[in-house]
C-alpha cells in the first residue's frame, strides 16, 4: 500500500516592523546604559560642570537671566551634543570594525534600524543630561520657568540632538574604533569652548564671537537661549538653516561612507 506524505502549508508570519525598530532600540539603550565609559562620562560631565560652576560658584545673572538658568542651556547644549557624537560615532566605528554591521545584513532586520536605535538612543541620553540639569536648577539653583517654557526647552535641546547624531554617523563612517574618541574630541571641544557652552559667549574675545556664528553648537543654544528668554538679535530661522545644513552635509559624507563599505565588503 503506498502512502502519500501530506505537506501541510507553512506560513511565516512577517515580522511587525514598528517592533523590530523598537527592539533594537530597546537594546541599544540597555547596552550603551551598561557600558560606564558612555553612560557615566555622558552624564557625569555636563552635571558636573553645572553644580561646580551654576550651584556652587555662580549666583549672579547674565543678561536677563540668573547663571543657574543660563547654565542650563549651555551645558545642556554641550551635554546633547556629546551623547549624540559619541553614541553614534564611537558605537558605529566599533561595530564596522568587528564586522557586526555584516552580521546584521543576515537577518531579516532592515538596516535602517539599525540606525535608527543609533539615534533615537543618543536622543534618550540627551534628554537624561537636560531633565538632570533641569532637576538640580528647579531643586537646588532657584530655577523658575513655567511648564511650557521647560518643555520646550526640553524638545529643543533633545530635537536639537538630530545634527549631531548625523554628523556622528558621518564620522564613524571613516574613523577606527581607536581614533573614533580622538576625532570626535577634536570636533566636541573646541566648538563647545567657542560656542560659550563653557563660558559666557559675550565674555569670550571678539574674534572667537565671529568663529562662533559658523559653529553648529552655537546655533543650537541660541535657539535654546530664546526659549528662556536671552535673545541673540539674530533671526531663529538663520539658526534653523545652519543646523539643517549641519545635518544635510554630515548625512551625505555618512552615506558615501555607507556605500565605500558596501563597495569594499561586496
Amino acid at each position: 500500500m503506498s502512502t502519500t506524505a501530506v505537506n501541510p502549508e507553512i506560513t511565516l508570519a512577517r515580522p511587525n516592523a514598528i517592533l523590530v525598530y523598537l527592539k533594537e532600540t530597546k537594546y541599544e539603550f540597555l547596552k550603551n546604559l551598561r557600558l560606564p565609559v558612555f553612560s557615566v562620562s555622558t552624564v557625569l560631565f555636563p552635571v558636573m560642570f553645572y553644580v561646580l560652576f551654576g550651584l556652587l560658584m555662580g549666583r549672579q545673572a547674565i543678561g536677563n537671566i540668573g547663571t543657574t538658568t543660563y547654565l542650563i542651556v549651555a551645558y545642556g547644549t554641550f551635554g546633547v551634543m556629546g551623547a549624540s557624537l559619541f553614541g553614534t560615532a564611537a558605537g558605529l566605528s566599533t561595530d564596522r570594525k568587528l564586522g557586526w554591521l555584516d552580521a546584521k545584513k543576515a537577518t531579516p532586520m532592515p538596516p535602517s534600524a539599525y540606525f535608527f536605535a543609533k539615534v533615537v538612543m543618543s536622543m534618550m541620553f540627551s534628554a537624561i543630561v537636560v531633565l538632570l540639569l533641569l532637576f538640580l536648577g528647579f531643586t537646588f539653583g532657584g530655577v523658575h520657568l513655567t511648564a511650557p517654557v521647560t518643555l520646550k526647552l526640553l524638545f529643543t535641546l533633545v530635537a536639537g540632538s538630530l545634527p549631531f547624531c548625523a554628523m556622528g554617523l558621518a564620522i564613524g563612517y571613516f574613523a577606527t574604533p581607536t581614533s573614533a574618541p580622538a576625532l570626535i574630541n577634536i570636533f566636541y571641544v573646541p566648538m563647545s569652548f567657542c560656542s560659550g557652552l563653557w563660558i559666557p559667549f559675550m565674555f569670550l574675545p571678539h574674534f572667537i564671537q565671529r568663529i562662533a556664528f559658523y559653529l553648529p553648537p552655537y546655533h543650537l543654544a541660541r535657539l535654546a537661549f530664546g526659549v528662556v528668554g536671552l535673545e541673540s538679535g539674530i533671526p531663529a530661522v538663520k539658526h534653523f538653516e545652519a543646523l539643517i545644513g549641519l545635518a544635510m552635509i554630515s548625512l551625505g559624507i555618512a552615506w558615501a561612507g555607507y556605500h565605500r563599505d558596501q563597495r569594499t565588503n561586496g
